[in-house]
């Protein structure tokens, strides 16, 4: 244990001054609130650091602390999952639920197990917060890991008084849009099943099953069938010149790149994203799920509506999507409502259109947003279970069309040997 002397003010305003014998200037903090005082500084023996506190509570310290390399370590480290984040925030909000000071539970954060979430995140937020800076500045510093709409959510947090509740919400809304990105993960995962087995099996006749045929039908000098000529020429021209399909494919990809790179090009290619067939559906309902509950989380949590569209332009992915967004901004930045700048786009559906409409006439647009989420993430799930239902029997024709094209090419020059030797005696 060591003593601190601090100096703190009552409700009243009255100055007083003691010493406390604590493991540390965090718990010397803890012990001051208790007391129901408000912390002015807490000053440890010896010459040591002064941390100075403002009339909030919050820690500023004052001593000449070593720089960190804390933000180009966390840089080099992979970026977490929305389910991760999820996860952090979640375990956040209950301790600070649980009556909790700030820095006492970013603390405590550093011990709790939060997958994909590095224990240096809490102790650069921690460290941060005794400097003196709001969590949401803090959060700042860190934008591999808090993104725009998180900073804007904690600031509205902490400038309401309603950090706990903001929180609570935050995560709710990243455990939504992780059950969306589960759902399109599981619905991928048994059509690239298929088409690894499938690729599999064709290698194996290509490389394999077929150079021993061929082996046999060239030595009985015989005639052989046009699938069996076709399919002895792509694998003559596989085996002799592999070298050419992952040239053709690298010099694809970066082709690709440098379209994707352009800013035509990137519009390009979500329009062809959200005018596919089958899957066109999917990414529109997506995208608009993900607008409103975007917009309706910022909203609902004091965020202004510039601000709010603003990051939920930055959000989007889609070019085309975003560019509706920055109109609607400019139209309401002119005194115009939501709703009809969004018609004009005619980017989004006209049953947003009016429940966004009925919002505003009622004072109740997060309201609107939250039923038209909703909305959007239940046709998501069914237009998932339909599009998974067209592609797997797809995926399956084609394999076996494959497949039965591979084994014709083998039994019909095996059924005309077969025939020849019969013949001959």
């Amino acid at each position: 244990m060591t003593q601190f002397s601090y100096k703190a003010r009552r409700r009243s305003g009255e100055v007083v001054q003691g010493v406390l014998d604590v493991a540390d200037r965090a718990a010397a903090l803890v012990q001051i609130e208790r007391l129901g005082l408000f912390p002015v500084s807490v000053d440890a023996p010896k010459g040591g650091a002064v941390i100075a506190v403002d009339r909030a509570g919050v820690p500023q310290v004052q001593s000449n602390l070593m720089p960190r390399a804390l933000s180009q370590m966390l840089n080099r480290k992979r970026k977490p999952n929305t389910q991760e984040i999820a996860t952090f925030t979640t375990q956040l909000a209950n301790l600070l639920k649980s009556g909790m000071p700030l820095t006492v539970a970013l603390n405590s954060m550093t011990h709790l197990e939060s997958k994909g979430i590095p224990a240096e995140v809490s102790k650069g937020l921690k460290q941060d917060v005794m400097e003196g800076k709001g969590l949401s500045a803090a959060m700042s510093k860190q934008p591999h890991i808090f993104s725009d709409l998180y900073v804007n959510m904690i600031k509205a947090g902490e400038s309401s008084g309603a950090l706990v509740q903001v929180l609570k919400r935050l995560a709710t809304h990243l455990q939504q849009f992780a059950e969306v990105q589960a759902k399109f993960k599981s619905a991928m995962i048994y059509p690239a099943l298929v088409c690894c087995v499938g690729a599999g099996i064709v290698a194996f006749f290509i490389f394999f099953m077929l150079p021993r045929f061929m082996t046999i039908f060239t030595g009985f000098n015989m005639a052989l069938p046009l699938p069996t000529r076709m399919l002895m020429g792509f694998s003559n021209m596989v085996t002799s010149y592999w070298w050419v399909f992952p040239l053709v494919a690298i010099l694809f990809t970066v082709l690709f790149k440098r379209f994707q790179s352009t800013e035509a090009g990137k519009r390009k290619i979500d329009g062809w994203k959200m005018n596919a067939p089958v899957v066109g559906r999917v990414v529109k309902l997506n995208i608009f799920g993900q607008f409103c509950r975007t917009l309706q989380t910022l909203l609902e949590n004091g965020v202004p509506v510039l601000v709010a569209l603003k990051i939920t332009e930055d959000v989007m992915s889609n070019r085309i999507v975003k560019e509706a967004i920055a109109k609607t901004r400019e139209e309401v930045t002119d005194g115009k409502t939501i709703a009809q700048p969004i018609a004009r786009s005619k980017i989004f559906p006209a049953l947003m259109v009016d429940l966004l409409k009925i919002g505003e006439d009622t004072g109740d647009v997060p309201g609107a947003l939250g039923n038209l989420a909703d909305t959007y993430e239940g046709e998501l799930s069914i237009a998932l279970r339909v599009m998974t239902s067209l592609i797997e029997p797809v995926l399956i024709i084609v394999m076996a069309m494959g497949v039965g094209f591979l084994l014709i090419s083998i039994l019909l020059p095996m059924f005309n040997l077969i025939s020849n030797i019969s013949s001959a005696k």
